[in-house]
């Protein structure tokens, strides 16, 4: 609820505080005492647009600030965190200074904010209602809101399940929407991948293979020359006054020596292992050589076969083993790809049924709104009857509406003041006392279901008299029992049942007006009571004023 309220420099204003109570709050004065001009500051620091005119003359500045303590109300407290405010200890602190060159500056908690935080705040807080813009029952956005939390639980559990249901046939919708949009590209790919595999798979590549066949392009290619090397080896070993044949004469001369000269016998045996290895050497030799076969044919496939294997690792890998992990990858990623037409398949039949459920929750609770709907209307224009608005009509004009998260409903409240006129949305109630009596109508029937704290009422009296006065009185006392009332008035009938009284006073002194609140208490609220009977205090205004408060 809003605690004070500090003013400086607004209009014919150079300073003054007002503090505020739970309840209901009246403020009254003689006509012109600042009244308007006090509301004109509330709204300035709820985040209304102002021109710097009204700044009082000779200030370069005004300055506005509020203090407001907020209710244990966890839409709110969860309203204001996603705006990124946190309160201090349960209360909020608004500021709003406007210079003389233009400048608007806009506080939260002592922390500049756009000016559009400070009324997302400001609409949060306060409902004013009157002469005034800052009034979230003329938003026809909130109505369907506002029809709902009236309704009560059952309509706002089932408000939920549509939500929800909405919510899951819209990711179900996208998901189904991006695997159609990837088509063409999941075709494309496939075609790809069975290219690919297709390739690797004829190419039939063996781990090793390609080791093994740059050998056989070497001896391939260098044949004749590996040959002649081979024989030239073979001939050094057998051939005439060969290897072989010097080494076996040497060793036949060592064994005659030996047979003299018994101490190199032990030389023997290394020089015959030598004499045995050079024949064996020989005969490799001999087999190499004969298995040297100059084939360009066979030279050809090999030099082909090492360029499919060379353009296959520039495309899939640096290694056949890598080449053919990749070969594997393939078969995943088409297994993947050819199964996403189940998936869309899946997903039709799972939308189509999410989609009737989500119509059928819809539908029930359109029919909820729709019997709710003329229960409402029906409790608001009985009350407009006892604020002196008998012939008006007040409606509830339902209308389809795309399914959203919200039903497949749009909800606008409609108002006639008089008959003969077409009802029409309350943004076009041209009049500031109808205005005002149609809020507090409609307040009085939202009593518990509207989460905005404060209510202020501007010139909801203008028109009134006399027993629609003592009723205005009565359901603005009946709605500060849910809410806390702030209310301009010149109708004793309403201000005698206010439970704080705030009395604003004007005076000039020298060249300077000024501009007073004073609390009323006792006999000085008798007094002003009185006054705002009879224009003075007589005896009879006054027993008058007393009959009132104490029927208050």
């Amino acid at each position: 609820m809003l605690l004070e309220l500090h003013i400086e420099n607004l209009a014919i204003i150079e300073q003054v505080d007002l503090a505020f109570e739970a309840g209901f709050n009246v403020l009254t004065g003689e006509t012109g005492a600042g009244k308007s001009i006090l509301l004109n500051a509330l709204n300035l620091v709820l985040g209304e647009r102002a021109d710097p005119s009204i700044i009082r003359t000779g200030a370069d500045r005004l300055r506005v600030s509020a203090v407001f303590q907020l209710p244990d109300e966890p839409e709110l407290h969860a309203a204001l965190q996603e705006l990124g405010i946190e309160p201090e200890d349960g209360m909020l602190y608004l500021a709003r200074e406007i210079q003389a060159s233009g400048r608007s500056i806009a506080r939260v908690n002592g922390q500049p904010v756009p000016l559009s935080t400070l009324k997302t705040v400001g609409d949060l807080l306060v409902d004013l209602h009157g002469q005034h813009e800052h009034q979230s029952l003329l938003k026809s956005s909130s109505h369907l809101d506002l029809l709902d939390r009236w309704l009560g639980e059952d309509a706002l559990r089932l408000r939920a399940e549509v939500r929800e249901a909405v919510r899951q046939l819209h990711q179900m919708e996208r998901e189904l929407h991006a695997l159609i949009e990837r088509e063409r590209e999941r075709e494309q790919m496939i075609d790809l991948y069975r290219f690919q595999r297709t390739e690797i798979q004829n190419a039939h590549l063996q781990p090793g293979e390609e080791e093994s066949l740059l050998t056989e392009e070497r001896r391939l290619t260098h044949a004749e020359k590996l040959l002649t090397l081979a024989n030239a080896a073979y001939e050094s070993l057998i051939g005439e006054e060969g290897a072989y044949d010097r080494a076996a004469e040497a060793s036949r001369c060592l064994q005659e020596i030996a047979r003299i000269d018994p101490s190199v016998a032990e030389w023997q045996e290394p020089l015959e292992s030598a004499v045995a290895q050079l024949e064996e050497s020989a005969r490799l030799l001999r087999q190499y050589a004969e298995s040297i076969e100059y084939d360009p044919e066979r030279l050809e496939e090999v030099i082909a076969r090492l360029e499919l294997i060379r353009r296959l690792k520039r495309k899939y890998g640096d290694r056949i083993e890598a080449i053919l992990a990749y070969a594997e990858e393939l078969e995943q990623k088409l297994h993947a790809l050819e199964h996403q037409t189940e998936r869309r398949e899946e997903l039709e039949q799972a939308i189509e049924t999410a989609r009737e459920k989500a119509h059928l929750l819809c539908e029930q609770l359109s029919e909820r709104r729709r019997v709710g709907a003329a229960r409402f209307a029906e409790q608001v224009q009985h009350h407009l009857r006892e604020l002196a608005m008998e012939r008006a009509q007040f409606l509830v004009n339902i209308t389809p509406k795309p399914m959203d998260g919200t039903g497949a409903d749009s909800v606008e409240f409609l108002f006639s003041a008089n008959p003969g006129e077409p009802p029409r949305p309350l943004s076009k109630i041209a009049s500031g006392g109808e205005m005002s009596r149609v809020m507090l109508a409609l307040k009085t029937v939202l009593a518990t279901a509207s989460p905005v704290p404060t209510l202020v009422f501007d010139e909801i009296d203008a028109g009134l008299g006399g027993r629609t006065a003592h009723f205005v009185g009565e359901k603005l006392a009946e709605l500060s029992k849910y809410f806390q009332i702030v209310c301009v008035t010149h109708l004793p009938q309403i201000a005698s049942r206010a439970q704080h009284h705030l009395f604003i006073e004007k005076w000039v002194e020298g060249d300077t007006t000024r501009v007073a609140v004073s609390s009323l208490k006792g006999e000085a609220r008798v007094q002003e009571i009185a006054r705002m009977l009879a224009g003075e205090s007589t005896e009879t205004a006054l027993q008058h004023a007393r009959e009132l408060l104490g029927a208050g």
